[in-house]
């Protein structure tokens, strides 16, 4: 049996009179890559800002691992656990911006080291050989000394993502990595992801890469209108998909 990472259940969410997210529910088990699809404003990002806590939700249960996050009262309306507790449940989930968010004062090592430091209280000695092997990860070593207007997008978003993992987070999430980027340094972002794929780590991903959906994800999703419409596993799920509202996506993307 594998273990659930992610359990939603019935996330609602509403911006004044405009409910963006409508009743969704999806699990992720450990080891598991799902790429979420759909068109613009079908509520992708907003559902995964809820998951870790940077969008809160009106109505649904979010269990991280087995611990819950939010949960309904009587009432039907979510309630998050202590502040301490979300803290700690979120702690375990890194996430990747469609925009990097680097800080721009800082070069590539330093933004990289920030977060461990500041959050988890580490010593600059302990993470330090931990940075730089995630910068040979994502290719960037040589880089380690350079302010983040001296890159590409495509290497700032490898440096954010290095960010991400330095916080030894057992899930990432990926709002969109890609689509702030230029055709060419796609791929380079899009390397680094499939390797984390070969690593099993769990991840989620909001994407318009089809290609990426198609070879890596173990699972894809289709959002449309607040809702989840479907979930297959991707070679099914590209091959014939079920729903009228899927087909003519999957249509409109080719």
């Amino acid at each position: 049996m594998t273990s659930s990472m992610i359990l939603a259940d019935g996330i609602r969410k509403r911006f004044g009179s405009n409910e963006v997210l409508k009743g969704v529910s999806l699990t992720l088990a450990k080891g598991e890559v799902v790429a979420v699809i759909g068109p613009s404003g079908s509520g992708k990002s907003t559902f995964l800002r809820c998951l870790n806590h940077l969008e809160t939700i009106d109505a649904g249960r979010i269990v991280i691992e087995g611990d819950t996050l939010a949960d309904n009262d009587a009432g039907g309306h979510a309630r998050y656990v202590a502040d301490a507790e979300v803290r700690r449940i979120c702690a375990r989930m890194g996430m990747v911006f469609q925009h990097f968010n680097l800080f721009p004062h800082l070069t590539v090592l330093q933004n990289v080291i920030e977060a461990p430091i500041t959050v988890k209280g580490m010593k600059r000695e302990a993470i330090l050989p931990k940075a730089e092997e995630l910068l040979r990860k994502v290719g960037l070593f040589d880089k380690r000394d350079a302010h983040p207007s001296r890159l590409s997008g495509g290497q700032k978003q490898r440096v954010a993502i290095a960010r991400a993992l330095a916080m030894e987070p057992d899930i990432m999430l990926f709002d969109e990595p890609t689509s702030a980027l230029d055709p060419e340094l796609t791929g380079e972002v899009l390397r680094t992801m499939r390797q984390l794929a070969e690593e099993r780590m769990t991840m989620l991903v909001v994407t318009h890469e089809m290609g990426f959906a198609r070879e890596v994800a173990s699972r894809v999703v289709f959002m449309d209108g607040g809702e989840l419409i479907e979930s297959r596993p991707a070679a099914a799920f590209f091959a014939s998909p079920e729903h009228p509202r899927t087909r003519a996506f999957l249509d409109s993307m080719l």
